[in-house]
C-alpha cells in the first residue's frame, strides 16, 4: 500500500486524495475477501489495523485534546472519564462512546466531541451547577442540580452555597431552592433547608425560627407565608416556629414558651 500511495503522488495526485484512494482500495479489498468465507472477518481486521497504522504514520493520530466549558475543579475527572490515548489513530476513535463516558461524570449535563483533523479532539461540556452543601451522616459534601455528590470538591470553598440537611435532601433540594430563590427576603435569612422523614422540608432561619412546610404544595404554602409577611412582617418578629402544614391555617409559636397562635384562612 505505501508503494501505491507513492505512485499516486508521482502521478500528481494530492496527499488527501491519495489517502482517500488508499482507503477505498482497502475497503474494496475487504469487500472482496468477505465473500470468500470464514477468513473474511480476520482479513478485514488485519486490513483495518494496517490502514489505522498507515494513517497514523501520516500524522492522523491524536496529539491534542481541548476541553471546553469545564471548571478547574472538574477538569481532571472529565479527562479521566474521556480516556483519550494520545497517539491513537484519530479517525478510528468512537466519538459517541467518548461523549457517553464524559456525560457519565456527575458534573456534566451534556457533552459534544468534535474531531479536527489531522490530530485534535475538542470535548465541549455544559456543567450542572453546584447548588448546595449537603450535610448528612456527620459529613458535608457539595452536590449538583441532579443531586450527584462532588466528592473531590472541598465544601469549605463553597460557603456561599445553601446548606441542606438530612437523608435524601440532595435529590429533593433543587425545586425547593428554586422556590426560595424567588423569595430573597426569606432566602437571605435561611440557615439550612432540613429534610424531614424523607417527605417534607423545614426551613431553619438564622435567628432560630423554624418554618414547617407541608409534604406537598410547598409553593402554595410559601405564597400564604408571603402574604402573611407582607401584612405582619413575621420575619422580623422573632417567632420560634411558623407551621404552614395546614392549608387552612397558619400556626405561629412565639419564643419563651408562650402558647401558639393560629390564624385561619391562611393569614
Amino acid at each position: 500500500m505505501p508503494s501505491k500511495l507513492k505512485a499516486a503522488h508521482g502521478a500528481g495526485i494530492s496527499r488527501p486524495l491519495a489517502i482517500i484512494a488508499l482507503c477505498l482500495l482497502l475497503v474494496l479489498g475487504v469487500v472482496v475477501v468477505l465473500a470468500t468465507g470464514g477468513r473474511g472477518e480476520r482479513i478485514a481486521h488485519v486490513a483495518r489495523a494496517a490502514m489505522d497504522t498507515h494513517l497514523a504514520s501520516l500524522g492522523f493520530r491524536l496529539g491534542e485534546v481541548h476541553l471546553q466549558g469545564a471548571s478547574p475543579a472538574a477538569r481532571a475527572e472529565i479527562l479521566r472519564a474521556a480516556a483519550l490515548p494520545l497517539g491513537a489513530p484519530i479517525l478510528t476513535l468512537n466519538l459517541d462512546a467518548i461523549r457517553r463516558r464524559v456525560e457519565g461524570v456527575g458534573w456534566v449535563e451534556r457533552a459534544r466531541v468534535i474531531r479536527l483533523l489531522p490530530d485534535t479532539l475538542v470535548v465541549s461540556v455544559e456543567e450542572r451547577p453546584l447548588i448546595a452543601v449537603w450535610e448528612h451522616d456527620g459529613k458535608a459534601v457539595v452536590v449538583v442540580s441532579n443531586g450527584a455528590v462532588m466528592s473531590k470538591v472541598d465544601p469549605a470553598h463553597f460557603s456561599g452555597l445553601p446548606l441542606i440537611v438530612g437523608k435524601g435532601a440532595n435529590t429533593a433540594a433543587a425545586p425547593m431552592l428554586q422556590l426560595l430563590g424567588a423569595r430573597p427576603r426569606l432566602s437571605q435569612r435561611l440557615d439550612a433547608l432540613v429534610r424531614v422523614d424523607g417527605r417534607r422540608w423545614d426551613l431553619r432561619l438564622k435567628d432560630g425560627c423554624l418554618i414547617m412546610l407541608p409534604a406537598s404544595g410547598e409553593d402554595g404554602a410559601l405564597r400564604r407565608f408571603d402574604q402573611l409577611d407582607r401584612q405582619s412582617r413575621v420575619l422580623e418578629l422573632g417567632f420560634a416556629r411558623i407551621d404552614l402544614r395546614d392549608p387552612e391555617m397558619v400556626v405561629v409559636r412565639p419564643r419563651g414558651g408562650v402558647a401558639p397562635v393560629s390564624t385561619s384562612g391562611g393569614v
